[in-house]
């Protein structure tokens, strides 16, 4: 609890002090960063020492901007836009609220950097000359010269921007770069997005927009499962992925991260009643179209990634390495020889550890000899590394290969496993807790293994099984089947003699949930 709480402290402090730099530029930031150090060199400071530098060395009105650091909660923006035709304005109405949280039940609103372009129906960035804001109309060119990029200060709880000399409704990039830690909604329809996907300047809302339509797309298809329809795959979603991967223009490494879907526990959390089988069955679904309308694609992508040179440590080699490796899995998902073949190819020339894992990955998606073997030979090459060791118990114990738990328990008595590890615990146990479809089997068996380590583990370190009882913590979201069998073990967990203060604490909360 108190690592999870560290997190959410050093990621919001990082936002916040990003948002800074957003609202100055990089000029600016750097002017607030100099008088910060000649004020306070060597001393210990607040945050309002450094929103003082920032804000003094700009000459900035940064009005509610301390808000971030004494609100808690996460701010939800809503947008609203409109065109009009006649005026050629384009208006943006944003709303923005902040969710009641323990001793703050009243929400004051936040200051929120919204970094913005609006693209024409070339897909270009239309150039921003003016805004009528609060009644005056502002300038947001440059030495006289338009942007195509400006930041709105949304300060609010309701406010309206509108843009001048906009001659054709344009579709808004809307928090360019994540210019604040907000959560978005906009009205903006499918078309929009998946005009976005293709065509954005910005390549933090282009991989957004294909996020937010592959989280509707295999929302839509679990439905679809789960009412026993046929699966159907939008083809518009296919030329958007085709777009992204064929564009040479692109850093490859957000190619790399825009061609790959959203997890399944990502979208079980958007489900009223999370169905593991179902969102497995629909995201393999279409990883397997996607690989397949795009084999061509996805094999060109591998051929020209690759590298026999000596391992390099740098972004373009990176980039490189990360999107043949992505391009390598949906390949190897197909289920093909020819796929297989060319996966084993990489293993076996890979000069780095990087691709040699990657490529046992691809391989290591579909249950037979050729998986069993290959994890066995690098098993044999590596067995001297015990970081690559945990690796590679890592690698099998989160596998979607059916009835995977059985492996898993002839894994607990592999030789270089061992329970007062817990980093191997941690590898193994966790890795396989996060296993969606395997840990939460409709029979069952995960929540009875889970239960078994846990019992075991809190004779050894209970610390170490606190942390591993709370994959149980989220036992509701599911079906009542599976509520059942896992409020089961949590029962039988709390019923045994002498059960650690550590265990007992996660183990009631999440009874009580």
């Amino acid at each position: 609890m108190i690592y999870l709480l560290f997190l959410q402290v050093y990621e919001k402090g990082a936002e916040v002090v990003r948002m800074y730099k957003t609202l100055l530029g990089s000029q600016g930031f750097r002017k607030g960063m100099d008088l910060y150090f000649k004020r306070h060199d060597g001393q210990a400071v607040t945050c309002e020492d450094f929103f003082a530098a920032m804000r003094d060395a700009n000459d900035a009105d940064f009005a509610n901007f301390l808000l971030w650091y004494s609100q808690a909660g996460t701010p939800s923006v809503k947008v609203n836009t409109s065109y009009n035709s006649e005026a050629h304005t384009f208006s943006l109405k944003f709303s923005q609220e902040i969710p009641p949280t323990p001793g703050q039940p009243v929400k004051e609103p936040m200051f929120i950097p919204i970094a913005l372009g609006l693209l024409d129906s070339t897909g270009k960035d239309i150039p921003l000359s003016t805004i009528y804001h609060e009644g005056t109309l502002q300038s947001v060119s440059s030495n006289n010269q338009p942007v195509f990029n400006t930041v709105l200060r949304v300060t609010k709880k309701e406010e309206e921007f509108v843009f001048t000399d906009i001659f054709e409704r344009p579709v808004p990039s809307l928090l360019r770069g994540y210019s604040a830690p907000v959560r978005l909604e906009s009205d903006l329809i499918d078309d929009d997005l998946f005009f976005l996907l293709a065509n954005d300047s910005d390549e933090f809302n282009r991989w957004e927009a294909g996020q937010i339509l592959a989280r509707k797309l295999m929302l839509n298809l679990v439905n679809d499962l789960q009412h026993n329809k046929a699966l159907v795959l939008n083809p518009k979603f296919v030329e958007g992925f085709k777009r992204i991967l064929c564009d040479s223009s692109l850093d490859k490494e957000f190619v790399a991260k825009a061609i790959t879907l959203p997890g399944e526990g990502e979208i079980m959390d958007l489900m009223e009643v999370a169905d593991p089988d179902a969102v497995h069955a629909v995201r393999t679904f279409i990883r397997k179209q996607l690989a397949s309308e795009l084999r061509a694609e996805f094999l060109s992508t591998v051929e020209n990634n690759r590298s026999s040179g000596e391992y390099v440590f740098d972004h373009p080699n990176m980039a490189r390495r990360a999107l043949k490796n992505v391009a390598l899995a949906y390949l190897a998902c197909l289920e093909d020889q020819e796929y297989t073949d060319l996966a084993l190819h990489e293993y076996k020339n890979a000069t780095n550890m990087t691709e040699q894992f990657a490529a046992l990955a691809a391989i290591a998606q579909n249950p037979g000899k050729t998986r069993d073997d290959i994890l066995h030979d690098f098993y044999g090459k590596w067995q001297h590394d015990f970081l690559v060791v945990n690796k590679w118990f890592a690698l099998q114990a989160m596998s979607d290969v059916p009835g995977n738990v059985a492996n898993v328990r002839k894994l607990i008595n592999h030789p270089a496993f061992d329970l007062r590890n817990p980093n191997k615990v941690y590898s193994l146990i966790g890795g396989f807790c996060g296993s969606p479809v395997n840990f939460h089997a409709k029979d069952g068996s995960g929540y009875e293994f889970l239960g078994e380590i846990v019992v075991q583990l809190d004779k050894i370190n209970p610390q170490v099984a606190s942390r591993m009882v709370s994959a149980f913590s989220r036992w509701r979201r599911y079906d009542e089947n599976r509520q059942k069998l896992a409020k089961a073990q949590l029962e039988k967990i709390m019923s045994v003699n002498g059960l650690s203060e550590n265990v007992f604490e996660i183990a009631s909360k999440s009874l009580a949930a």
